[in-house]
Parts: structure tokens; sequence; C-alpha cells
């Protein structure tokens, strides 16, 4: 994996494991993003150019995003985020190929630069 804050090593390995086994199946990765200034999230040309490589970056490895919506508050708890995302790929394998495609330097630096906070949550593809 890349080198991104608040990695949940524990999980990262259980996710390794399922993505070498036979029983490799899809998943839905939930993204929950809050944006830097600088991104002007949901109209500025940083979070535009960041979902468009992110998009590339998707089709290079068989995800793609199924849905994304903007957050308008939080009703319990106390994540402040702007938007959810969620992503299918059609296996761990494939999600985890995201850090060598072609596009994954570009994302990352993007992403570096318009996501202030991001909460990835693995879950059933069905």
């Amino acid at each position: 994996m890349a080198d991104l804050p608040n990695t949940n090593n524990e999980e990262i390995e259980k996710f390794k494991i399922i993505a070498q086994s036979d029983n490799d199946r899809p998943v839905l990765m939930l993204n929950l993003n809050r944006y830097r200034p600088e991104a002007e999230y949901p109209k500025g040309k940083l979070y535009k150019e960041y979902m468009t490589v992110l998009d590339q970056l998707l089709s290079e490895v068989g995800g793609e995003i199924k849905w994304r919506t903007k957050v308008h508050g939080t009703l319990v708890g106390s994540q402040n985020i702007h938007e959810a995302i969620g992503i299918w790929y059609p296996s761990h394998r494939a999600f985890l190929n995201l850090m060598s495609a072609p596009s994954s330097e570009r994302n990352m630096l993007l992403r570096k630069e318009a996501v202030a906070h991001a909460d990835l949550h693995r879950c059933e593809a069905d």
C-alpha cells in the first residue's frame, strides 16, 4: 500500500490474504472524503482533475464508481466529510493493483493536494 495516513495495518493484512487466496471476490470500498479548501469541492479545477484521474485509474484495474454523493451534514458522530463514494472492484487484488497501475502516481499526487482526510471501508460488493 502507498504511504497513506491512518492506515489500519491489521485490516490491510486481512485484505492482502483475501487477495492472494482462491476466495478473492469483488469488493465495494466506501470512501468518505473531506477535501482541502484548495480543491474547491465540488466544482473546483483541482477536484475535477482528481476525479478525472481517479476514473482513469479505476478503469486500469477494472474498478468503477457506482455512486457518489455530497454529504450535507453529520447527524450522529463527529466525522466531517464532503463526499461519500462507493467504488466497486472486481477483486481485492484489483484494489491492491491501484498502487502499481499507470495512473497511480498522478492519482496519489492529486489525492495529496485535494484530500484533507479520507476513510475507506471494505464492504460487501453484492
